[in-house]
């Protein structure tokens, strides 16, 4: 889906850091994330998405020590 009529939306909320062709394309970066056992960026905060440890382990992990932090 190289032609996503909302990557230029998508980009603006994208806290990804990692450079790849994917990048504001949602549904591609979920497949892929998915594929590999793990999470998009998007599911962590800042600081932790930085360490580029998608895996659902670390979500996990991240969740019980900081609860629902997309909601504060």
């Amino acid at each position: 889906m190289a032609n996503c009529v909302n990557k230029e939306s998508n980009l603006q909320k994208c806290n990804c850091t990692y450079p790849c062709g994917k990048k504001g394309t949602c549904c591609e970066c979920i497949h892929y994330h998915r594929n590999m056992g793990q999470l998009p960026a998007c599911y962590f905060p800042d600081d932790i998405e930085k360490g580029y440890d998608r895996s659902i382990e670390n979500f996990i992990s991240i969740y019980k020590q900081k609860g629902a932090w997309w909601n504060n």
